[in-house]
């Protein structure tokens, strides 16, 4: 038996849902432990492409079971139609490949409205949320008040709980933003019709995690977004509302912390980031735009243009001391094939003296400058390389440099979108 979280080390899109499928085939269990469908996971099986959002990534491979644990938030409307969705195309969907936590918590109409709301009277001030409705609901179930998916069992103490939400909801849409009340009884309708669809996928997660780890299963635990978003330890507050760190594992599935036994971490060759935020080696010049439009760097989502930049390591370091990562997994590298030079950021310069950590201070962290290493480019077509031997050696020595500056090994490197192009250092399961 052997288990596996996957963590991005970056801002999210690192490219984690096409490991996640690729390591799932030797997997028996792939759990999600964390965020909301804010997240976007793509994939490529034979040409195929796949967005996934709520569902765990190992709905595509037959005979695993995919369990979304009790710390993400569902939108329960937005579930269904992914579902459907998948359904349509002949992924096999059924309550025995799918088990959803009961114990989850809802993202209802008003939590995304009230995102929204909030984002749009923050004017130059605005963090860049996606408006899913993730923080308003990782909110309420903080301050207790939020409802949960078994909840839906019960549609007479629904329609109590949910008038009950609505009354502060509704004092903040009318009185703050000016805008109509929403409807408890219509409310009560449609979650109704959700429960109709959603109850027989529900269950007890952490029974059924806890039930796999004692019959030995391999267990690969998906994460989403990235830990450079992380509400403790990203850059606040230009993060998202829960915890991308291998950490949360425990928190978000019921796993004993002492059991998590490896941990991935995904690190794309550049880097990426959505939304607003610090960003110290983004290029906001042709070479930003060639990796954007190269890397298809648009938000599964939302369909938002990524910002792109040069590799970043000193946050990628953090994040392998943060999470225990024992070895990562090296995304996008052919996104980076045409350019003369390529540049890793490997520390920062502040105020004429060079540190190694993010500063929590925004304001300092606004005075530093990337300190970069350059190295030449490469401009061979790698998506057909099935072994380091068969990359050019421009890209062998930027992956060494890589590995040396974040001091653990590659266990994959990623040259293409499609399943099968990677080559694969180190076998987990």
């Amino acid at each position: 038996m052997t288990n596996v979280a996957i963590v991005g080390t970056q801002w999210g899109d690192e490219g984690k849902g096409k490991v996640v499928d690729l390591l799932s085939e030797n997997a028996d269990l792939i759990v999600r432990f964390q965020g909301g469908n804010n997240a976007g996971h793509t994939l490529v099986v034979d040409g195929q492409s796949y967005a996934l959002h709520s569902v765990p990534s190992g709905i595509l491979r037959p005979g695993k079971i995919s369990v979304v644990a009790s710390g993400v938030v569902v939108d329960p409307e937005e579930l269904i139609l992914e579902i459907k969705a998948l359904t349509q195309r002949g992924v096999r969907i059924t309550p025995e490949n799918l088990k959803i936590s009961e114990k989850a918590h809802m993202i209802l109409p008003y939590h995304r409205l009230l995102d929204a709301l909030r984002e749009g009277a923050k004017g130059g001030l605005k963090i860049g949320t996606t408006g899913r409705g993730i923080g308003p609901a990782y909110e309420d179930k903080a301050a207790r008040t939020g409802l949960r998916l078994v909840d839906l069992r019960n549609p007479a103490a629904l329609a109590g709980k949910i008038k009950l939400a609505l009354r502060e909801k509704n004092c903040l849409f009318e009185h703050l933003y000016g805008q109509k009340p929403l409807n408890a009884d219509d409310l009560t309708k449609r979650a109704v019709s959700w429960s109709a669809f959603l109850t027989p996928f529900l269950t007890d997660t952490y029974l059924t995690i806890q039930d796999a780890q004692g019959r030995n299963r391999n267990i690969l635990f998906e994460g989403a977004q990235g830990v450079q978003l992380d509400v403790d330890h990203g850059t606040y507050p230009y993060v998202t509302s829960s915890n991308p760190t291998a950490g949360a594992v425990a928190v978000g599935t019921g796993l004993a912390p002492k059991d998590l036994q490896n941990v991935m971490g995904l690190v794309k060759a550049y880097t990426s980031r959505v939304g607003e935020g610090p960003f110290l080696t983004e290029l906001s010049d042709d070479i930003g735009q060639k990796i954007r439009d190269t890397g298809l760097e648009y938000g599964t989502t939302t369909g938002r243009p990524r910002r792109c930049g040069w590799l970043d390591t000193v946050p990628v370091r953090a994040a392998v001391k943060l999470c225990g990562i024992d070895r990562v997994a090296v995304m996008k590298l052919d996104v980076l094939r045409g350019l003369d030079e390529l540049k890793i950021g490997t520390k920062y310069l502040l105020d004429g003296r060079e540190i190694d950590w993010v500063p929590a201070d925004l304001d300092i962290l606004a005075r530093c400058r990337p300190v970069y290493k350059t190295v030449p480019g490469f401009a061979e077509d790698i998506r057909g390389a099935k072994k380091l031997e068969d990359l050019p050696r421009a890209a062998r020595v930027y992956l060494d440099l890589l590995e040396e500056l974040l001091g653990v090994p590659a266990a994959l490197i990623s040259v293409g979108p499609d399943r099968e192009a990677t080559i694969v250092l180190h076998q987990y399961f």
